[in-house]
């Protein structure tokens, strides 16, 4: 599954476990569920259904009499247990079924449970147009994880039960019904189409879907077997654009993992209005209709490509090889994300997957600073949702990299297939991963597991680097900050290899290695608080490479002199390494640090090294830093081109401003560098200072992109909401974020109205603050998931206790355990800004005031010492 995060402020490590977690084991099994047949018949007008859920069951014990199963809010009209009437009862959350006799071990039960639905909470939803949306296509489709299938059918809804499937559905004619597995069987009967799916395989109920919708079916194959894409019709080449490469992965992926592609065909269905990027069902995987790329998207979007793969390596990791338990959910969700790795480095190189690793880090560490530090395997939690966060994704990735690179490539790939292979059509849990490691490659990484895997955060280092002219001694000494709250031993204890890096070219005389040639590197066990390690070499190194090749998931403060940093950000080979360098060298500061980040982002070979270093060339706040920035708008690479209208953003001048402009009148080929200019601009505008564009004329030129702009996902008037966002003492700004928040704009811009709400409302009067909190209780009361998520956010950013009824309310009656979470998570944020909101603004203003007047004075200064060198 590939999901949303959420995001949070600094609170030192707050606890994951809020009040009423507790601990969570899988339920004793009765026996083993061997089948399950769905006969359903929709009535997709009315948004209910009914059928018939037939469940065959071989016990494990004798003597049970009576079975409990999971069923929230399903109307059950009678139970069979073979073909004998049994006495039920339900309490909205499970069914009790009284069985005629015992059960006897080896005698199968098969247990027929007629049932009825109308207008499904969860597990099952009905999308349908209507007078707000009247081109919303006419779609139902299911969502099981974690378990949510119990809404949608009776079962026995947890992970460590793993059967076949059958689905048999009726709908109208014009539709097509997809389900897990092979269609064996479809007829029309009258109006209706009857369709008919079997899954063979095993499979848990949280894998069982279905999907139904008037979709065009784009036809591919992998060797032999159907590959199938199903969009709404006039999207079919977005969909070749968007997943013409899944046989490729395919392919990729069977070699990787040392075991073909399991089912017999796999199909892909994009949905509107899905509250996930994606779902791994059984061989149908379940998509996002966002997903789906125009040809200007496609230039610069590989997100979708990333959703496509990570969906793919769940039918190995997740679906083949299942997990027993939640907690254990990192298995799975790491090795997906860990798959997108990979597929950037097959697809577009080394350089791009390290890079693709470091947001990954980057996203979990931001979960691990703002929002709280769990272990990655826990099964204490309120709900197992709460567990699909930035810990078991990205982190996940990043421990199986470190797998990777504390094996080697040719073990690693062993005890990968060794794990699959192994546990092919069976539940395991992380100890089994260990085990198969151990088993492949004779290696016990249980040290690994224990630091990053049972415990909670990571090591945070500083390295600083000396030289000793007479003894040719390089002096390294290695610091790990990170601290917990209770004291205890949090030391990480690590084989780490430093590199010496030179960029002479070699002579005769002088044999040494090339720039981008692999550094001289010594491995040291880094274990205490503090270490000095000392080096014997023939010269001195120009440079230095901590952890050569970034393996180790880490926060890192290079603290090397002015020389060594600017030689690594030009030679170090590995593009994290320049990246590091460069994030060192912006904290230095100075026109030395301008002059040498400006050349990386005008020669660095490598577009996401320029994309960072954009970001540094703005925080050293001088003025002789836009200069150097704004050649940036250039680049070839609209990745870079985005990084740098960022980064303009937060040079709050007039000149800025001119700069940006015409990525908005002129258009850039980019959608995201537009979307990117117009919020820049208006946090500009937004500057309590001299120097800056008036509002008024900031205010048209938004305007103008959102009753001009209108395009894929509204990506651009996306930004032009951003961009009125900023502009927090603004009454018409506000008004105009007020009228794209209402029922009938396109979701993804009606969205980002509502989030934006948030960050306007700090500057605002009493009254429109007061307007602003009555919209987002109304929106409050709207039921889709990401109206909630989108309202969580903007009262999450405001500084008033009103605020927090808002919050408590929703928490309260949403039923939606993830927004549950966020909820409470915001009303401990907002509690901490309620009665500072006044203080704040002044002090935001008068730091902004004297940030402009101390870069002056600073630019000033940099310009006389660069003259009186000459």
């Amino acid at each position: 599954m590939s999901q949303f995060s959420f995001e949070a402020e600094n609170n030192h490590h707050r606890s994951f476990e809020l009040p009423g977690a507790k601990p969570h084991y899988n339920p004793d099994r009765p026996g083993q569920v061997e089948h399950i047949y769905l006969d359903l018949s929709l009535d997709i007008p009315n948004q209910s259904y009914h059928g018939t859920c037939r469940i065959r069951l071989l016990p494990i014990r004798n003597g049970v009499d009576r079975l409990t199963l999971d069923a929230v809010n399903l109307n059950i009209k009678s139970v069979e247990v073979n073909e004998v009437s049994s006495k039920f009862d339900c309490d909205g959350e499970q069914l009790f079924i009284q069985l005629p006799q015992p059960t006897q071990v080896g005698v199968r039960l098969l247990m027929a449970i007629a049932y009825s639905v109308e207008k499904p909470q969860r597990g099952i939803y009905f999308i349908q147009p209507d007078k707000h949306y009247p081109n919303k296509p006419i779609q139902v489709w299911t969502q099981g994880e974690d378990e949510d299938s119990r809404f949608w059918f009776p079962c026995f809804d947890y992970p460590g039960q793993l059967s076949s499937s059958e689905i048999k559905v009726r709908v109208p004619k014009q539709f097509v019904a997809i389900s897990n597995g092979e269609l064996i069987d479809s007829t029309e009967d009258g109006d209706d189409k009857i369709y008919h799916w079997l899954q063979q395989q095993v499979h848990p109920t949280y894998l069982m879907t279905l999907a139904v919708g008037n979709f065009a079916a784009i036809r591919d194959e992998w060797q032999g077997k159907p590959v199938t894409y199903y969009v709404e019709k006039g999207r079919e080449e977005d969909a070749k654009r968007s997943m013409g490469k899944t046989p490729r992965m395919i392919e990729f992926l069977s070699e990787k993992y040392g075991y073909p592609y399991a089912f017999p065909n796999y199909d892909q269905v994009c949905v509107d209005d899905f509250i996930f990027g994606g779902m791994e069902n059984t061989s149908t995987t379940l998509l996002t209709d966002r997903c789906l790329l125009d040809e200007r998207a496609a230039l610069d979007n590989r997100n979708s490509e990333s959703l496509v793969v990570h969906e793919l390596a769940h039918q190995w990791f997740g679906d083949l090889v299942v997990i027993k338990h939640w907690s254990h959910a990192w298995v799975k969700e790491g090795m997906a994300s860990y798959s997108e790795v990979m597929w950037t480095e097959h697809e577009y190189g080394d350089q791009e997957a390290a890079y693709y690793r470091l947001l990954e880090a980057r996203s979990y560490l931001a979960e691990d600073a703002s929002r709280y530090r769990r272990p990655m395997v826990t099964h204490v939690y309120r709900e197992a949702i709460e567990l699909y966060d930035r810990h078991i994704y990205e982190k996940g990735s990043c421990v199986y990299h470190m797998i990777r690179a504390e094996l080697g490539e040719e073990l690693f790939w062993q005890a990968i297939q060794t794990f699959v292979r192994d546990n092919a059509h069976k539940t395991v849990e992380t100890i089994d991963l260990l085990r198969a490691i151990e088993k492949a490659t004779g290696r016990n990484l249980t040290f690994l597991f224990d630091q990053y895997v049972y415990r909670g955060g990571h090591p945070d280092f500083k390295v600083a680097y000396s030289w000793d002219q007479d003894a040719k001694l390089a002096k390294v000494t290695v610091t790990q900050n990170q601290v917990t709250t209770d004291n205890a031993n949090n030391l990480f204890d690590l084989k780490i290899p430093i590199g010496f890096g030179y960029t002479q070219q070699p002579t005769p005389h002088s044999p040494l290695p090339t720039p981008h040639s692999p550094l001289p590197t010594f491995t040291v066990r880094v274990n205490e608080r503090e270490q000095s390690f000392y080096f014997p070499l023939t010269e001195k190194p120009n440079f230095i490479s901590f952890d050569v090749g970034n393996n180790y998931l880490k926060t890192v403060s290079l603290e090397y002199p002015v020389a060594e940093l600017k030689a690594q950000m030009e030679f170090d080979p590995n593009p994290i390494s320049r990246i590091y360098a460069a994030e060192a060298l912006a904290k230095k500061g100075g026109l030395e640090a301008v002059n040498a980040l400006s050349a990386a982002l005008q020669n660095d070979t490598f577009w996401g090294v320029r994309v960072e270093v954009a970001k540094q060339l703005a925080n050293i706040k001088l003025d002789q830093a836009f200069d150097q920035l704004v050649v940036g708008l250039k680049d070839t690479s609209s990745f870079v081109r985005r990084s740098v209208a960022e980064a303009l953003g937060t040079i709050k001048t007039n000149e800025s401003y001119k700069a940006l402009k015409p990525l908005l009148q002129d258009s850039d080929p980019s959608y995201y560098v537009e979307a990117m200019a117009a919020r820049s601009i208006g946090a500009i505008a937004s500057a309590n200072l001299d120097d800056k564009p008036r509002e008024e004329k900031v205010l048209k030129l938004l305007k103008s992109v959102l009753t001009e702009k209108a395009g894929w996902n509204e990506v651009v008037r996306s930004g032009a909401i951003a961009g009125l966002a900023e502009l927090k003492t603004s009454e018409a700004a506000l008004n105009l974020i007020l009228e794209y928040t209402k029922i009938g704009i396109p979701q993804p811009l009606r969205l980002s109205a509502i989030r934006a709400l948030g960050k306007i409302s700090v500057g605002q009067s009493a009254a429109n603050l007061e307007a602003i909190l009555n919209r987002l209780a109304t929106l409050a009361k709207e039921s889709f998931f990401l109206t909630q998520v989108a309202v969580v956010v903007a009262l999450g950013q405001m500084e008033t206790p009103k605020a927090i009824s808002i919050l408590r309310s929703l928490a309260d009656q949403t039923a939606d355990g993830r927004v549950r979470r966020f909820a409470e998570e915001e009303i401990t944020k907002v509690s901490l800004h309620v009665g500072t909101e006044g203080t704040l603004r002044q002090l935001r203003e008068e730091l902004d005031q004297v940030k402009q007047q101390n870069q002056e004075l600073k630019s000033r200064l940099e310009n006389l010492e660069a003259k009186s060198k000459l």
